[in-house]
């Protein structure tokens, strides 16, 4: 049996405004690893939403799969998600019960005018084959098992009723209702604080370890990829510009976005006259791209091979990276 749970392989996602193209995914590849996380990290608008999108072919109407595959390792076989119609049958038995979904605002996620349990019992509805007291019954043992106190009441609330949180906690109740085989979580934390992230975090851990959940965890926090990750992709304008390990990543840095990464959040322990560097610069406007290497206008590495766009080299059976200068950065010490 195949410990991969979802493959997805050149991944191109465009959309189409005012007559224009946007090649917001243009050409990813990676693996989602049964019982372990992949984490997904850059700058806001590289692609790691849409990527998540695309998977759950939630996009949006002016977009569309241009090409690549995305294929699902499921229990009766493989499934090319991308050739399913995206409301289609197949898709929806897939979506809520197979492959889960946490949002990056739960207060825009949940709808306001039902109650939260509700909202959870009408994807067990839909996916299992509870009805009645059962389908209540799961729903208040799914708010305990994710630590909300007194679930009973709680269930009959909206909301609005809930802190940010509890609405989080409730998202990932009703992501995790039908035990699903995948988890994308896009950016789960946001907006909340340091305990509740790390309260949110370790339930993430746990469903992973008891259960075998493969996730799938968006984010821009280095802190966090050090904390959870198995594995990592750093995107950079739709393209994932180095992949590896958490060791690979971490430890051996080699795209200069990384190292820029790594070197603009503060190390704990090394006090208050560390060195804080920001990346130069801002990313391109995605309807008027660069020649070339994407991050070369914001790179101290740039030379004159940088305005064609490098190749994808495999530097260990887990490390590969798009940079003409790799062999180079490999050996370099970080800044």
């Amino acid at each position: 049996m195949s410990e991969i749970a979802i493959s997805v392989r050149n991944l191109k996602t465009f959309f189409y405004t005012n007559q224009r193209c946007n090649k917001a995914v243009n050409g990813v590849s990676f693996d989602i690893h049964k019982g372990k996380t992949l984490c997904i990290v850059g700058e806001s608008g590289c692609g790691k939403s849409v990527t998540a999108a695309a998977i759950m072919q939630l996009l949006p109407r002016l977009s569309r799969i241009e090409d690549g595959s995305i294929t699902y390792h499921s229990d009766q076989g493989d499934i090319h998600i991308e050739r399913l119609p995206r409301n289609g049958p197949q898709m929806r038995a897939i979506r809520g019960a197979e492959i889960a979904m946490i949002f990056q605002d739960p207060m825009t996620a949940l709808n306001p005018v039902f109650t939260v349990g509700f909202q959870i019992m009408e994807n067990l509805l839909y996916h299992t084959k509870l009805r009645g007291r059962q389908l209540k019954d799961k729903a208040i043992d799914l708010l305990r098992s994710m630590g909300i106190p007194a679930p009973e009441r709680r269930a009959e609330q909206f909301p609005h009723q809930f802190s940010g949180g509890m609405r989080q906690r409730a998202m990932i109740a009703m992501a995790m209702a039908c035990n699903p085989k995948v988890l994308i979580a896009d950016e789960p934390t946001t907006a909340l604080d340091v305990t509740i992230q790390a309260q949110i975090f370790e339930l993430m851990t746990t469903l992973k370890r008891e259960h075998g959940t493969a996730i799938m965890l968006i984010t821009h926090d280095m802190g966090v990829v050090a904390e959870l990750a198995d594995d990592v992709a750093v995107m950079y304008m739709g393209n994932i510009v180095e992949a590896g390990t958490v060791e690979d990543i971490m430890r051996r840095p080699t795209h200069p976005y990384t190292r820029a990464l790594l070197n603009s959040i503060p190390v704990l322990g090394r006090g208050k006259n560390q060195r804080v560097l920001p990346i130069p610069g801002s990313t391109p406007d995605p309807l008027n791209r660069p020649v070339g290497c994407q991050f070369a206008d914001r790179c101290t590495y740039r030379m004159e091979a940088c305005n064609v766009m490098p190749a994808e080299t495999q530097m260990t059976p887990t490390h590969r990276v798009m940079c003409w200068r790799h062999e180079e950065l490999a050996n370099a010490p970080r800044q």
